[in-house]
């Protein structure tokens, strides 16, 4: 295992550099530094987690005695407003004498404006969190001193910049530090009707309808870290190999695959829905006017609750209803609209953006070999799409992926590369995720980081394709849905029995069947399998899938036939075995599926930051 470079930390008090502000990390994390910060000034951002207020007491003067002698002058202990707030019983006794029970509400409140009654300060203590880390710093105002009021600071979700000295806290409690406010510099309010993170404890699922709001929380947090983490740890472990890291395209023109469902990306669509589209039709969207539905919906039901005059709740109902109607005109509209379908048979592509057919790229390993075959070791890293209708918890339509092209490499150094990658990525999360991967351990699988250890420690079964179906095949505890037999791919099912019930352990398979694989893989000896393998981890499947891909000619093209594709769209590809060709391999890492192995997670979902599924692109 390679030795891991340094972390990267800044001092404690040291703000954070284009913020004047320091990273509650700094202070929350290490035991060693918290006492050592005791008395120090500083400016902390965050959001409140929760809070809580407290009334302070009324400070009672205590009574004189007829006999005292006249005080003496010397400092003030009791201010002005202390001392009207123990006088406040003896106020209302006379404004009730003078008043009287006949008098008018004019009268008493003109007498009581004549003696001002001020509010009894509070003590508000907030959790506030700024997404460096998981805990909380406890930040204590004194409204007597920083005169705020608990409707701008208490709900939920507040944002808040505030100065202050780092005490030790008066009650004993689980905060072994906390910060007394001495000036506010900025409050970000939140609309509570309408804030979604009001509840504890939100479902995942539930958190997925508010993306934009969903990383608030601690678990979207932690998760987001542990991302982070790994994106780091994999441009680490790379640049540390002496490979160079290229960016691919995302629109490409080039079926990486041969066989994949494909976004296809064109302009032409949109100019024939404008040639169909009748003249004086009102650009009126669908979408647009049921957001409106929903939000006068909304209204409606807040003047039924605050019981507000008849007139105002009649206008709503009767704008609620016209916007109804135009709803109904709209998706009448829509329904009686030609479909117009762009198909290559029938439209000219030559008109199009790109002045072809484009798409959405499946996979970036096609361009990253024209690279390999210059550069020698080379990775990318991005988003990667697939239009499958497909719902399944561990895919999703966008779905970010490494790639890895390795010049004079086979497919042995392909397995060592990817199995030497993988435990780092496991070790690295270990490392430097540890307050992280405690709360992930604790909240969502107690496992987790058990697993973790255990991926990095054990050693990897290989087995072939071959050996994978006999040893399926003479399962007789179990059905599986799939009929096994040679030649047809292993399922999810096959592989989550051999991981998790056989083998117990991550196994990498080798040497598949030809018909299962793209045609680029290269063709073993035996002409009937590929040099392929895919790595597998229990619990979560495949992760890892890569190649030694095939570097001679006639091969090459033979396989095109095979796949009946258009030999025009791979010329650049084949060209590399015309000019200089060499022995290569990869592989691709599914980043997502890592990010729920590290996490325990079980829905992709839940792991990238903005999913997008068939039916969903909220954002």
């Amino acid at each position: 295992m390679e030795s891991q470079e340094p972390k990267i930390t800044s001092s404690p008090l040291m703000p954070l550099m284009y913020s004047n502000r320091v990273m509650l990390k700094t202070i929350l994390e290490g035991s060693d530094t918290k006492m050592g910060l005791i008395g120090k000034t500083m400016v902390i951002g965050g959001w409140v987690k929760s809070s809580k207020e407290v009334k302070k007491e009324p400070v009672a003067s205590p009574p004189a005695a007829a006999d005292a002698l006249p005080a003496s002058p010397g400092p003030k202990d009791v201010s002005c407003a202390e001392i009207i707030q123990s006088r406040i019983p003896f106020f209302r006794t006379i404004i009730r004498v003078l008043g009287g029970s006949a008098s008018s509400p004019a009268v008493r409140e003109k007498l009581e404006s004549l003696i001002p009654i001020p509010r009894l300060p509070s003590i508000f203590f907030l959790q506030i969190n700024d997404g460096s880390c998981v805990s909380s710093l406890q930040v204590v105002i004194d409204s007597a001193i920083v005169p705020v009021s608990a409707g701008q600071i208490l709900p939920t979700g507040t944002c808040i910049l505030a100065q202050g000295v780092l005490e030790k806290p008066s009650a004993h409690g689980k905060h072994t530090i906390e910060l007394k406010v001495e000036k506010i510099l900025h409050v970000g309010p939140v609309e509570q009707d309408k804030y979604p993170l009001t509840r504890k404890r939100l479902p995942l699922d539930s958190l997925r309808d508010y993306s934009h709001i969903r990383p608030r929380t601690t678990t979207v947090a932690s998760v987001t870290r542990i991302r982070s983490a790994l994106n780091f740890a994999t441009q680490t472990f790379f640049q540390n190999h002496g490979f160079f890291y290229v960016q691919v395209p995302i629109i490409t023109t080039t079926d990486s695959e041969g066989f994949s469902e494909k976004f296809q990306v064109t302009t032409l669509l949109e100019k024939t829905s404008k040639k169909e589209e009748p003249v004086g039709v009102e650009d009126v969207s669908l979408e647009t006017v049921k957001a409106a539905i929903k939000d006068k919906t909304s209204m409606v039901e807040q003047l039924k609750r605050s019981d507000s005059n008849r007139e105002a709740l009649f206008s709503a109902l009767q704008d609620l209803r016209k916007t109804n109607e135009l709803a109904q005109q709209l998706e009448a509209r829509e329904k009686s609209k030609p479909v117009i379908a762009v198909k290559p048979d029938v439209v000219d592509f030559n008109e199009d953006f790109f002045g072809r057919q484009s798409y959405l790229t499946v996979s970036g390993h096609l361009h990253l070999e024209s690279y390999a075959c210059a550069l020698g070791h080379v990775y990318s890293f991005g988003p990667r799409f697939r239009a499958d209708k497909t719902v399944s918890p561990k895919h999703v339509s966008e779905m970010w992926t490494v790639e890895v092209q390795m010049a004079f490499s086979d497919l042995e150094d392909a397995m060592k590369c990817a199995e030497d990658y993988f435990k780092f990525l496991c070790r690295w999360t270990l490392d430097n995720c540890s307050e992280d991967m405690k709360f992930v351990t604790k909240r969502i699988d107690k496992n987790v980081t058990h697993c973790l250890e255990y991926m990095i420690s054990s050693s990897y079964e290989k087995i072939s394709y071959r050996e994978a179906v006999e040893i399926l095949r003479k399962v007789t505890d179990k059905a599986f849905e799939t009929q096994l037999q040679w030649g047809v791919p292993l399922t999810a099912e096959h592989l989550s029995y051999l991981a998790d019930e056989h083998f117990r352990k991550p196994l990498i398979i080798y040497d598949y069947p030809k018909a299962v694989k793209p045609f680029y893989v290269r063709l073993n000896d035996d002409g009937k399998t590929v040099a392929a393998f895919e790595m597998v981890v229990p619990k979560i499947g495949r992760v890892i899938t890569g190649s030694q891909n095939e570097e001679r000619l006639d091969m090459l093209n033979t396989r095109i036939k095979e796949f009946d594709l258009s030999r025009d769209q791979y010329e650049w590809y084949i060209d590399l075995r015309r000019h200089g060709t060499v022995k290569h391999s990869g592989f691709s890492l599914g980043f997502d599926q890592m990010v729920l192995l590290t996490t325990g997670l079980t829905d992709v979902r839940d792991a990238i930051p903005f999913p997008r599924s068939h039916g969903k692109a909220n954002n």
